[in-house]
């Protein structure tokens, strides 16, 4: 009696341990499938505007039983078009949807669907293959509120002459009708942004435009603005460009000279590695002086809408001038040139640790030690228009101060590629060396500048 009732009880052993491991795996498969997670929708959409044509990428994702249906309208006036309709495959009852995660394109032309301008919804409806719901799965819905504009910006140019020099300055003043606009002056591909400009009319733009050392001629010069739609609108003006010959000097590098100046200069490079004296300079005359350069004009991003300089331009006092803007030097060692470059700026030399100017009112952005530039400063005069001063031997301003014209920043010295004494000046507009002599002219300032701001003024009071 006793052998079969172990022999009963070993039997009901295994059939429950049958059962559990049957059951076990139905269970986790059940709550898999019943899994209530839900998908998700990632809209690649910056603003809330949607132009003329429009791409929009639209990543959906559900990591547990996959994507089943996806379906997205533009509801408007009423009327649901449909922009994307798509079921995704099934893999089976133990995997559940085929596709976990897929990226959809979708290209937008209201003018195709036949929408008009002004608000719409854009409405998004994304299912999995979880058994909840009745089989139907977890569903995510998602509105987003949207602006149709497929109508481009107007663009009234308001001064149309441009007279200007090749390496000079310009500035263009011109009405945009319609806000939160990107606009500027496009001189050959090179942009400069345009400002709200100091005038009661809130559409009125003005933007500082230069052409560089090598523009005698532009192939395209325009007023673009696009609106946060994306859509574009250029006008023209009529211009003139004064083709200007710039001076080619040699320099003469001397190995007392490279001594001296070399070891301000780290390279990097592995330890034990070794460069000639000569290639060194060639690297820092040439690689280094682009990357600073680069730097130094990239300042103009940081511009404010205020003038803070009124008239002429000051040089820095009892000086002589040593070199000149756009000089086309060729370095000569040891008989040989190894290497050109322009001089983009002008030398003024005065006695040794001349105290310098501020050449005009504005606001100091920039104090550094900058490479060949040695220990340079920045000051921004607004709207796009920057002074440089570089060489110094110290500083007595500091970033955000406010300085007035005549105002001392610091000293001239030999820090940089400096060979003597001295201060480099510069004046850059937006990312673009220009010509000082134009800004130490009180009459070309106020024939090229100052007489349009004034005329657009009193035309719009």
């Amino acid at each position: 009696m006793k052998a079969n009732s172990n022999k009963k009880k070993i039997v009901l052993k295994l059939i429950l341990l049958t059962c559990l491991l049957t059951l076990i795996p139905i269970i986790w498969w059940l709550l898999v499938m019943l899994e209530g997670g839900k998908p998700s929708i990632e809209l690649d959409l910056a603003g809330r505007f949607i132009g003329e044509s429009q791409e929009i990428n639209i990543k959906v994702s559900d990591k547990e039983t996959g994507i089943r249906k996806l379906w997205i309208g533009l509801y408007k006036n009423g009327r649901e078009h449909i922009l994307e309709k798509k079921e995704f495959p099934f893999a089976g009852f133990i995997k559940g949807g085929a596709v976990h995660e897929d990226s959809i394109n979708l290209f937008i032309e209201p003018k195709k669907l036949g929408t008009t301008d002004g608000k719409a919804i854009l409405r998004m409806f994304i299912s999995d293959y979880s058994w909840r719901g009745w089989w139907h799965g977890n569903k995510t819905y998602v509105e987003k509120e949207v602006v149709i504009d497929t109508l481009p910006p107007e663009v009234d140019i308001i001064t149309r002459n441009q007279n200007m020099n090749q390496g000079g300055s310009g500035l263009v003043i011109y009405r945009v009708l319609e806000s939160g606009t990107k606009n500027g002056v496009y001189v050959d591909g090179n942009f400069f942004p345009g400002h709200k400009g100091p005038f009661k009319d809130e559409n009125i733009c003005m933007s500082f435009f230069a052409l560089n050392h090598k523009q005698g001629e532009v192939k395209e010069l325009f007023v673009q603005a696009v609106d946060q739609a994306g859509n574009t609108a250029r006008a023209g003006f009529s211009y003139h460009i004064n083709k200007k010959r710039f001076k080619k000097d040699v320099i003469n590098i001397s190995d007392k000279f490279l001594n001296w100046k070399m070891p301000e200069f780290y390279l990097g490079g592995s330890k034990g590695s070794k460069i000639s004296i000569e290639d060194k300079f060639i690297k820092v005359n040439r690689v280094i002086r682009s990357s600073n350069s680069n730097k130094l004009t990239g300042l103009g991003e940081k511009t404010e809408n205020s003038i803070y300089w009124d008239g002429a331009f000051l040089r820095l006092p009892r000086s002589a001038k040593k070199a000149g803007y756009a000089d086309y030097r060729s370095y000569q060692y040891k008989g040989r040139i190894i290497d050109r470059q322009y001089h983009l700026g002008v030398d003024l030399a005065s006695v040794a640790h001349s105290p310098i100017p501020s050449a005009n009112g504005g606001k100091v952005i920039f104090t550094e030690k900058t490479g060949i530039f040695g220990k340079t400063i920045v000051i921004d005069h607004g709207f796009g228009l920057l002074s440089l001063y570089s060489h110094l031997s110290s500083f007595k301003v500091k970033p955000g101060d406010i300085v007035s014209k005549g105002d001392i920043l610091g000293h001239t010295g030999v820090t940089g590629l400096a060979g003597g004494d001295h201060l480099h000046f510069g004046m850059i507009v937006h990312n673009t060396f220009v010509n000082p002599i134009e800004w130490w002219d009180a009459t070309w300032i106020k024939n090229n500048i100052q007489s349009k701001i004034n005329n657009v003024k009193l035309s719009a009071e």
